[in-house]
């Protein structure tokens, strides 16, 4: 049975979702209007269209979009591009495409997040001693960060949801206090204000590069739907929505106070009052620090979904606590730490990152619109309702793309890059199966069972194991690989008491744990077929051998050797040996150039992966394992003369 998780709306569930979910757009109000101010003259054209427009993306992506309709289409109580897609992958092929664009972008946009939220909180210590260098603070707590995630955190996990709600209480509060100054600022709720700023102020258009970084959070907020229910999301984003408000419209008040001018340091610390800024520069980084946690945490969930759906190659993940879902992937852990230092030591400043952010985030949310439509398909909605929110949608998020391509040479190109990069291995790892799988022998079991009986009595031969076990691809139950016979007899046959074939299905949903009998002979031959959720770790070693205990326990099976041998004791079951089948691209293949080029970049990233040993978690005594070329097309007979 699938494991059913329910999260009720209850106050500690709330306390803990503004902890997990808001962090990221939490801590926008850091960066947002400084960067919609740059260096340019305040005006009340530019304050108050600024404002406008940040209000009216919070409502219509972040509230509409996220909160209101995206929340709906959960996977068995998950959310995330990848669970958006299982949901609709069956209705069009080319859907994995979108997947895989918004997947990658979503990890690229971990390599920024933790840099300009560390950095534009520390900076704050400029406002106390201006001459204090804040790139070695903002590194030291980077590394902290990522150093920590090998043991868990469980311990500081804890105190995410009330450093959060200290967070927002305090930006809710400080703003509050600057909008008492002019409550005027409210007038910035027409979306005239938006429309006269992107239309008649001078390169206006290009603005809502910068007011897009107020919603880069907002995917967070469907990634993990399934740590904290969808009814606490909607309720504390209430909360939340209001705080960021309250806080966006104190510093506008702030700025409308100063026309004329140009902004110096950062108008979040500037509404804050003097005696209380060194507290608000220690809490604004604590809430960094969450807000980057949770960005790393939602990477190593993305990059496990992504393993299920063979969108990734198999790297080593880890469970470093009991908390559920809580996931440690090493190799991303370390590739994101490095990221992120590079950027906090190339760019220094959170202004200069602000060009690096938000260019491939977008690319996520348009993917998710793409995948969001086939939802609304899949769910019969009104054709009327259908397409006029996701033109909404798209009209919305391709001016903030079309906006966003003007930080590409100041910036963007970095997470662009990265984002490039990991779509590349996603595809190569995705299309590599595909050819694979063109070209994969299956053969009928039942025409090779009489040879099985013979060699497993035939003591002309050694005995290999007392169980073989082979793990297999086929789906259906009366198949398998012709590599697999190919193991057994030829070369050196391996005989064995009984074979055992093992294949391993990932579902759709999350934490399904199913495993299904099929005895083609019961003393020679029998198959397990284990169904796995895509959150499940498969220890295979120990799953398979708790299968067969309690087959054994409900007499469906004997092990006990059929050898008359004095040293076997009566409760002797034998040995478990598990085959494994490497394949290498063969010499005598002659391919399309193309494929030629995708299967040389599957093998070179499947070689720096993580093994079938590790990968199932097989015991290394009881583990063996095989080479197997690869003829994926074989290549012309060479015209050879025979000499005389």
């Amino acid at each position: 049975m699938s494991k059913k998780h329910h999260h009720a709306l209850s106050f500690a569930g709330l306390i803990i979702t503004v902890g997990i979910i808001f962090g990221d757009i939490g801590t926008s109000p850091l960066y947002v209007l400084k960067a919609v101010a740059g260096e340019r003259k305040l005006t009340e054209q530019l304050i108050l269209g600024g404002l406008s427009c940040i209000f009216w993306t919070l409502t219509l992506q972040t509230t509409l979009k996220y909160v209101i309709i995206t929340l709906r289409a959960d996977n068995k109580g998950e959310g995330g591009i990848f669970s958006l897609y299982t949901l609709v992958r069956r209705q069009r092929k080319w859907l994995v495409i979108p997947a895989m664009i918004g997947g990658a972008s979503l990890l690229a946009d971990g390599i920024i997040t933790p840099p300009i939220s560390v950095s534009s909180a520390v900076e704050g210590l400029g406002y106390i001693n201006p001459k204090i260098n804040t790139v070695p603070i903002a590194i030291a707590i980077i590394i902290g960060i990522f150093v920590i995630q090998q043991f868990g955190t469980k311990f500081i996990g804890r105190f995410f949801g009330p450093v959060m709600m200290i967070w927002f209480l305090m930006i809710g509060i400080v703003g509050c206090l600057s909008f008492m100054d002019d409550p005027t600022i409210l007038k910035a709720l027409n979306p005239y204000y938006a429309y006269d700023l992107l239309v008649h102020y001078p390169k206006g258009f290009w603005l809502l590069g910068a007011v897009f970084l107020c919603t880069t959070g907002g995917e967070a907020l469907y990634s993990d739907l399934g740590h904290c229910g969808r009814e606490n999301i909607r309720v504390s984003w209430v909360f939340v929505k209001a705080m960021l408000l309250l806080n966006y419209f104190g510093q506008g008040a702030y700025l409308m106070a100063n026309l004329g001018g140009k902004i110096e340091g950062n108008p979040f610390y500037s509404i804050v009052p003097e005696g209380f800024r060194l507290t608000s520069v220690i809490i604004a980084t604590a809430a960094a620090i969450v807000a980057s946690q949770a960005m790393i945490s939602g990477s190593f969930t993305l990059i496990n979904e992504a393993i299920r759906l063979n969108l990734w190659p198999r790297v080593k993940v880890n469970f470093p606590s009991e908390i559920k879902g809580q996931l440690y992937v090493p190799s991303i852990n370390w590739f994101l730490m490095l990221g992120c230092i590079a950027i906090v030591f190339f760019l220094e400043k959170s202004e200069a990152m602000e060009a690096a952010y938000g260019l491939s985030i977008i690319l996520t949310m348009i993917s998710s619109t793409v995948l969001l439509y086939f939802y609304f398909l899949r769910k019969h909605w009104n054709p009327i309702l259908r397409y006029g929110l996701i033109g909404l949608f798209f009209i919305v998020e391709s001016s903030f793309l079309v906006a966003q391509v003007e930080k590409f040479p100041q910036g963007g190109y970095i997470t662009l890059s990265i984002a490039v990069t990991v779509m590349a291995v996603m595809y190569v790892i995705f299309k590599s199966k595909i050819i694979r799988n063109s070209i994969i022998d299956f053969v009928k079991v039942k025409s090779y069972l009489p040879i099985l009986q013979k060699l497993s009595i035939d003591d002309q031969i050694p005995t290999y194991a007392t169980h073989l076990v082979y793990l297999t691809s086929a789906e259906r139950v009366d198949e398998v690989e012709s590599k697999v016979f190919y193991s057994i007899l030829e070369q050196q046959p391996k005989r064995a008491e009984r074979y055992w074939f093992v294949h391993v299905h990932t579902t759709d949903e999350p934490y399904t744990k199913e495993y299904k009998v099929t005895k083609h002979d019961e003393n020679d031959l029998i198959r397990i077929d284990f169904k796995l959720g895509f959150r499940i770790q498969p220890k295979l070693d120990m799953m398979f051998k708790q299968v067969v205990e309690e087959l054994v326990q409900n007499g469906e099976i004997e092990i006990k050797s059929r050898y008359a041998c004095e040293y076997h004791h009566s409760d002797h079951i034998g040995d478990f040996k598990f085959i494994v089948i490497r394949k290498f691209l063969s010499n005598d293949n002659e391919l399309p150039w193309f494929h030629k080029l995708i299967m040389n970049a599957y093998f070179f990233i499947k070689g720096r992966a993580l093994s079938e040993k590790n990968e199932f978690g097989l015991d290394p005594s009881s583990y063996v394992e095989e080479n197997f070329p690869y003829v994926l097309s074989k290549a012309a007979p060479i015209n050879l003369k025979r000499s005389e």
